[in-house]
């Protein structure tokens, strides 16, 4: 069984095969599909996706691997054991479309249930996060911290909008308004595994969402606990990484934000 050093090095090497296939692509024609209304899938996406699993493959043979764009038919058992690589090849698609440049590659190892290294490589501004448990988190070699708030009326704060899920928007905008009133801004830049590695690196001190998969989030999600900050779901307890709702926060700010969460999404069960 690989060292957990060896799980780093691996997802290092397999984040960097597939930015370097994303920007080989960046700015030229994509033949664009769609997966469902305004969900996407490119020819980028797919061929950073094999670049990803070849070296996965390569460096740990025979190891399971969930992708977003070829989910892996896992129970959840056996997702929960591990080990099981975690992949998102592609996260911001929309933003790669239209040459946005806030795109990610993700690729975590998940093993019992929790992820034990990941990197989340920023395709346009080479910058590498790298996180492994009791490792701490890292940018491009530099030690990453969050930036600890007692309040909101500072803090900037980062999400996405659940547009899979139309039927939750109303209370969703509700919740964006309880935050943007209280708090000192509000983002939303089309990745959540860079929003996650935002919150890490100090340049906001929240982030929220609702409608996630684990490939958004399994990273990012070991970024921000190794960085020192609070990682939850909706109702404050452990099931982000699979239930796809994540309230992810300094500790100073985590109980607030969980909280206007749980106000509006008393009954959300993920989905």
């Amino acid at each position: 069984m690989p060292t957990t050093s060896e799980y780093v090095h691996c997802a290092r090497a397999a984040a960097r095969a597939g930015a370097q296939v994303l920007r080989e692509r960046w700015g030229r024609h994509l033949q664009v599909q769609s997966k469902q209304r305004f969900d996407y899938v490119t020819d980028a996406d797919l061929a950073s996706e094999r670049a990803v699993l070849a070296t996965i493959a390569q460096h740990c043979p025979g190891q399971a691997v969930l992708s977003e764009e070829t989910p892996a038919d896992l129970a959840q058992a056996q997702a929960q054991e591990g080990p099981l690589w975690v992949v998102d090849p592609l996260d911001g698609t929309t933003n790669y479309i239209h040459g946005f440049p806030h795109v990610a590659v993700s690729v975590a190892l998940v093993e019992h249930g929790l992820p034990l290294a990941g990197v989340v490589l920023d395709v346009t501004k080479d910058e590498e996060f790298v996180a492994s448990r009791g490792g701490g988190a890292w940018l491009n070699g530099k030690r990453l911290s969050v930036a600890d708030m007692a309040g909101p009326e500072q803090a900037l704060l980062m999400t996405g909008f659940p547009f899979r899920h139309k039927q939750w928007l109303d209370p969703y905008m509700e919740l964006f308004r309880d935050v943007f009133l209280e708090s000192a801004g509000a983002r939303r830049a089309g990745s959540a595994a860079l929003d996650l590695a935002y919150v890490a690196a100090g340049r906001g001190q929240g982030f929220w969402e609702l409608g996630l998969k684990p490939w958004d989030v399994a990273a990012g999600i070991l970024l921000v606990q190794e960085a020192g900050g609070l990682v939850s779901d909706f109702h404050g307890g452990g099931h982000a990484l699979w239930r796809g709702d994540i309230v992810a926060a300094c500790p100073g700010l985590h109980p607030w934000l969980q909280g206007l969460c749980a106000k509006r999404f008393p009954d959300f069960t993920g989905g």
